[in-house]
């Protein structure tokens, strides 16, 4: 096993993307080849993690995925030097009820893998009193090995002082300490960062990072502090079938919220990828079998994509007689219209009578459990699939036939059902809010 790293904080905000970035940065500078992974249901962070290591960042989820599948995933990391990975929210954080492995915890992830936790504090406002956290996040699960603490937004060399001294006394080792001034700071839009591909500056910001940390981080104790051990008991993977042999995938801005666990077990089951960029008027790959739209932000490009005619009527042919499906962003563009902020609607494909409104905002946000009601491309009605939702759109108009039961974690029924429509040629359109992560093997 190659040995990994959990980086984690006690809550959201507290510098856990900008440490990660920064590691995976400067070691690579170091010659290090580092494999990156995700804790939760994020679309957005793996592909910070691509462009700061070099390698495609996979998701791990202990409430989508099976011990299996979580400890195939990171048998990718075979080749490499060194496991980091990113943490979601708190380290202890998660839903009520457990899922396939647990309740979506990064602790969870970093006790099964036996990755110790570098805990990212945030220092501001407090000095000795930092130690009892951090001793509290070290001891609360016996199970779980805990490498560190580095403490972020330090206002001084004696402000430093001062929390060693705490952190000595509560046998808590220090790997790093971040100042206050110079820190660095991601552009956020309402789901989370700004994708990757749309931060014009980010090898200035992955540069800075990567001399940031290393400059205030002892980088030889945080690889050292590294470890791993194999998931025992783990029952065999179950990969989500691929929608077809060769896949036609909208691929843009509009169109990025894809997890790459999916596309590299697709790939793996002797799948072909073929991108399309329906933002650039392009038309799905006629030798397809099958095409998929990921999400993304459909609504800050809608008036482009409601002029893009041409892949309108190439998409529209190509569901004539083969399945097409959609999740969340590529659900909504395959609907009839799209109301955006400013309440202006926009022609969708119209594939579907699915209309949503971006003019209401109303979070969607949670774990889901779906069932199957109608066959989506690869699997058939009956099917329970795994996944995660999140989004601001209100559904004004859903006329077309359910595609599955859904339930949130706690088991609660939702609303949002999804759609299924069969076209005359012999082709279906699907479409759901729902984000694909897993085939369900647990109630």
């Amino acid at each position: 096993m190659t040995p990994g790293l959990m980086i984690s904080a006690p809550a959201s905000g507290t510098g856990k993307t900008v440490l990660m970035l920064g590691l995976l940065a400067a070691l690579r500078r170091r010659g290090l080849t580092v494999q990156p992974f995700k804790s939760g249901p994020d679309y957005i962070d793996p592909a910070f993690h691509l462009a700061a290591s070099g390698r495609a960042s996979f998701n791990l989820d202990s409430w989508a995925m099976g011990a299996g599948q979580i400890a195939a995933h990171a048998g990718l990391a075979q080749d490499a030097d060194l496991v980091l990975a990113e943490g979601s929210m708190g380290l202890f954080d998660g839903v009520a009820r457990a899922g396939e492995t647990g309740i979506g915890s990064s602790a969870e992830i970093a006790s099964l893998m036996g990755w110790p936790v570098v805990l990212i504090l945030d220092v501001s406002g407090q000095a000795q009193s930092a130690a009892a956290v951090a001793r509290g996040f070290a001891t609360l699960r016996p199970d779980l090995p805990f490498a560190g603490v580095v403490l972020n937004r330090v206002a001084s060399p004696r402000h430093d002082a001062l929390i060693r001294e705490g952190m000595a006394r509560a046998g808590i080792t220090v790997l790093g300490a971040l100042p206050r001034r110079g820190n660095i700071e991601l552009p956020e839009r309402h789901l989370g960062l700004v994708q990757a591909e749309e931060t014009a500056e980010l090898d200035d910001i992955l540069r800075h990072a990567a001399h940031f940390v290393a400059a205030h981080c002892d980088l030889d104790a945080i690889v050292a502090a590294a470890g791993a051990r194999a998931a025992a008991g783990s029952k065999p993977h179950r990969p989500v079938p691929p929608p077809g042999g060769r896949i036609a995938l909208a691929r843009d801005a509009a169109f990025s919220f894809v997890y790459p666990h999916l596309l590299a077990e697709w790939r793996r089951q002797g799948a072909t990828i073929l991108p399309f960029s329906p933002l650039a008027d392009e038309v799905p790959d006629d030798s397809a079998d099958a095409c998929w739209l990921p999400g993304g932000y459909p609504e800050l490009h809608a008036g482009r994509i409601a002029a893009a005619r041409a892949f309108h009527a190439g998409l529209t042919r190509f569901a004539r007689t083969r399945p097409v499906h959609g999740e969340c962003g590529g659900y909504m563009a395959l609907g009839a219209g799209l109301v955006d902020a400013d309440g202006h609607r926009h022609a969708m494909v119209g594939l579907l009578g699915l209309e949503t409104s971006y003019h209401s905002r109303k979070m969607h946000l949670g774990y889901r459990r779906a069932v199957l009601s109608q066959p989506m491309p690869g699997m058939a009605a009956g099917t329970a699939l795994r996944g995660h939702e999140f989004h601001y759109a209100t559904i004004l108009s859903q006329p077309d036939a359910p595609l599955a039961r859904a339930c949130d974690a706690n088991g609660t029924e939702v609303p949002e059902t999804g759609s299924f429509r069969a076209m005359p040629g012999g082709g279906q359109i699907t479409g759901s809010f729902f984000h694909l992560i897993a085939r369900a093997a647990t109630a």
